[in-house]
């Protein structure tokens, strides 16, 4: 059997080993039914007990209140992206956006395209996304509908460490897909929050949507059934067949971080590889980060060698050694390490030795 390597993956990204060999053995055979979790019916026990589980967890996780409805969609976040300013957004309303990579310029763009008004109430653009806006640079419009954030943002490394104020009675909306239950979220101080699994939650082809019961409402009746909040709230997210593997897994990625702590104890865990990989960054007059210290994302850390042929040979000389998934998005070149929640620290810690043994090696080629 092939060795398990050291996987730095943007997403789909590592999952928990315990989740894996769990999975293993339900594929095969859940709940000594006889049947693989991936053939049961949705509309069978077997399923009925897996999302019910996976929905009661995930409710612990955020002590989500009542008034709040947990759904498991299919369409990734970017269907989100849509459905959104379709059932948020009235006819003669305007959307606010706030603007911090290439994932919330994605939302903005679905949100026009339905016709949207909307108005940007920050940007990061002007430095390339470097950084978070701060508070004094955010001006929203008269009476929003809604305001929208990404809260983490892969491609460049930058991560709201707090949500931003919004004006009274403005729902908060905000793609979590990168940071999801990868630190405590006060989950009454949004309306709506979406993830798609891939990176933090679980495997792809299942996004989670928490959505207050009001809002759930809020979506014209005219809009097709399958693109209805409501539709999916009434029938328990089994309107259409759902993603049964995913909504599985997800359910035990929900339980693996219980078994770590909670969410207080997995940011305490997060932050702590964060730190160890920026501090050697911070020290390395080779490498170089490059998104601003007080934006600096503990889910994605981007960093740069002094050339291009020097990054490439980094990230071909790290997957030989076992450290894969480290080339940056095409959008920002460099390098990238993504250090999700089931990413272990013994990956980091190999990951910055093999750094400084980089640095040690090609100094000589980086000052030529």
């Amino acid at each position: 059997m092939s060795k398990r390597i050291f996987n730095f993956s943007a997403g789909p990204a590592v999952l928990p080993e315990p989740v894996l060999r769990k999975a293993q053995e339900a594929i095969w055979d859940a709940d000594g039914s006889g049947i693989g979790i991936m053939e049961h019916s949705h509309r069978g026990k077997v399923f009925d007990r897996v999302r019910d589980e996976a929905e009661q967890a995930c409710r612990d996780l955020a002590a989500i209140p009542d008034d709040y409805r947990v759904l498991f969609l299919q369409g990734g976040a970017s269907l989100q992206f849509s459905m959104v300013p379709m059932n948020l957004l009235p006819a003669e309303g305007t959307a606010d956006y706030l603007l911090t990579g290439v994932w919330a310029q994605k939302a903005v763009k679905e949100a026009k395209i339905l016709g949207a008004k909307v108005h940007i109430a920050a940007s990061g653009e002007s430095t390339n996304f470097d950084r978070i806006p701060g508070a004094a640079e955010i001006g929203y419009s008269e009476r929003p509908a809604y305001v929208h954030l990404t809260t983490n943002n892969t491609i460049y490394g930058t991560q709201w460490r707090s949500e931003p104020s919004v004006p009274a009675g403005v729902p908060l909306v905000a793609d979590t897909s990168s940071d999801m239950y990868s630190r405590p979220i006060d989950v009454p101080r949004y309306g709506l929050i979406y993830a798609g699994a891939q990176k933090n939650l679980g495997p792809s082809g299942v996004v989670l949507v928490i959505i207050r019961h009001d809002l759930v409402e809020a979506g014209p009746k005219t809009l097709p059934t399958m693109l209805q909040y409501r539709t999916h709230a009434a029938e328990q997210s089994l309107y259409n067949t759902p993603p049964t593997f995913g909504v599985y897994v997800m359910g035990e990625v929900f339980k693996w971080i219980q078994a770590q702590g909670g969410l207080a104890a997995m940011a305490e865990h997060n932050e702590s590889k964060a730190r160890l990989l920026y501090d050697f960054i911070d020290q390395s007059d080779f490498f170089r980060g490059t998104a601003q210290p007080g934006s600096r994302s503990f889910m994605n850390v981007c960093f740069r060698a002094p050339t291009e042929e020097l990054e490439n040979k980094f990230v071909s000389e790290a997957t030989r050694r076992g450290l894969d998934g480290l080339k940056g998005h095409r959008n920002a070149g460099g390098m990238r390490a993504s250090i999700y929640n089931a990413c272990p620290r013994e990956a980091v810690e190999t990951l910055v030795e093999f750094m400084k043994e980089f640095e040690r090696a090609n100094r000589a080629a980086a000052r030529a």
